[in-house]
């Protein structure tokens, strides 16, 4: 690990792919971002390919995030993260034989924990509920756990505090990561990695898409 939390850039908004992901790719792709993922919904299959194969051309570390929640719908979305050779899947809940799959299939798996609804998803659920379970997926050998902190119901900023420091394990903090003021608590926190999508969208962070990744990729190394 790095000793500072790696930015995934992830090409969504709103808990989807936007259309034009390859187009804002290929503006950024030469940004200081080593991480690029996005969602398993709307793009085709073939885009998909197509989008993660260009990514790794520019030696991009890839992922793909799952925002569902049943075990068909994992193990759905295992099979499209081996189809496009991504190195990570994040998201769904954990289930062993999406487990299993990804361990097959050489896909490092970080699962939500808690209590995950809608979409864009909400998180529920206690500090010590969520850690069980993120120590029970480790045990049976998930690479890490994909938490989504700031869009917890409660108290977010103590929520990902102690969790991260209690779980000796990688972490991606995900989702709503859209203020300097965030930034400023994940450096803080320094979990393992963390999300930007929407926030690049809405240009929280500058003004051009490759300006904002530069700004934090800077920020997060102070």
């Amino acid at each position: 690990m790095k000793n500072f939390p790696e930015l995934i850039v992830m090409l969504t908004h709103n808990d989807r792919t936007v259309e034009n992901a390859r187009e804002v790719f290929e503006q950024c792709k030469n940004s200081k971002a080593n991480c690029w993922g996005f969602k398993e919904e709307p793009l085709p299959l073939d885009d998909m390919k197509k989008l993660f194969a260009r990514m790794k051309e520019f030696g991009k570390t890839t992922f793909l995030e799952v925002v569902a929640y049943s075990e068909r719908e994992g193990l759905d979305g295992a099979k499209i993260a081996a189809a496009c050779r991504c190195d990570f899947l994040m998201g769904t809940k954990f289930f062993d034989s999406v487990n299993d799959f990804c361990r097959d299939n050489k896909i490092n798996y970080m699962p939500f924990v808690g209590k995950i609804s809608g979409r864009p998803s909400i998180l529920e659920g206690t500090l010590d509920e969520m850690l069980d379970e993120a120590r029970q997926c480790l045990t049976k050998g998930a690479y890490g756990v994909d938490l989504l902190g700031y869009r917890y119901t409660g108290d977010a900023s103590s929520l990902n505090k102690n969790f991260v420091a209690a779980l000796n394990a990688p972490v991606c903090l995900a989702g709503s990561i859209n203020s300097f003021e965030r930034l400023r608590e994940v450096q803080k926190i320094s979990p393992y990695t963390f999300t930007i999508g929407g926030a690049f969208f809405e240009n929280k962070f500058g003004n051009s898409f490759a300006e904002q990744i530069d700004t934090v990729c800077d920020f997060m190394e102070k």
